[in-house]
């Protein structure tokens, strides 16, 4: 499993394609969350290929299935805040060396210089039925702030059966639509951004901060 500290993630280069911000809008099967509104700004904006991808994933679901856009762009100074708490919440635990408090805290915050959130690449996201509940995906979204660290990895191995499932269709949509999973949150996908390009074999990320 390749971390978001690693280095091979920040080596690659960014040749930045000049996409714009576009915000998500309510569209069928594609829903927007306002769990995350009133922690920063602009949270549900994405780059222009980034919302026409998200359109492919939620026109692949099942008919009574639609996407749940939780998350969009983050600023570089929310995600230095997030990064720092979690690094509080980890050392408070008893976590000093700092080279293990930075890769376990990037397990489940991004280090700000290659965050996908802050180019507009990364959505977090989950599924909901016709009526807008949230299917069981075995642990929540953002699992690490309410100490449900071992649901958060896609491949958890304590959900149940159903969870597996959820979890495989949404991985099927993203995957087909040319998202990459971060392994260790099942909720959060990117395009474009320097994590994918890694993942992928791209020579450069198209995505830089914004």
């Amino acid at each position: 499993m390749i971390l978001l500290s690693d280095p091979r993630v920040q080596s690659v280069p960014v040749r930045e394609c000049g996409e714009p911000l576009v915000q998500v809008t309510d569209v069928a099967s594609l829903r927007l969350d306002d769990r995350e509104k009133d922690i920063h700004g602009v949270w549900s904006q994405v780059r222009s290929g980034v919302l026409d991808r998200l359109r492919l994933v939620a026109a692949a679901l099942p008919a009574d299935t639609a996407l749940l856009i939780v998350e969009g762009r983050r600023s570089r100074a929310e995600q230095q805040r997030r990064f720092d708490a979690y690094a509080d919440k980890l050392r408070q635990s008893g976590v000093t060396d700092p080279t293990e408090l930075r890769v376990r805290t990037s397990a489940f915050v991004s280090p700000v210089e290659v965050a996908p959130h802050c180019a507009g690449a990364a959505v977090d996201v989950t599924l909901v039925d016709d009526s807008g509940a949230e299917l069981d995906m075995g642990g929540p979204v953002n699992g690490h702030r309410f100490g449900a660290e071992a649901s958060c990895p896609m491949d958890a191995a304590d959900i149940s059966d159903t969870a597996r499932r959820t979890r495989r269709l949404l991985a099927v949509a993203m995957g087909d639509a040319g998202f990459v999973n971060y392994p260790p949150e099942w909720w959060h996908w990117s395009y474009g951004d320097r994590y994918w390009a890694l993942a992928t074999g791209a020579e450069s990320a198209l995505y830089g901060p914004v």
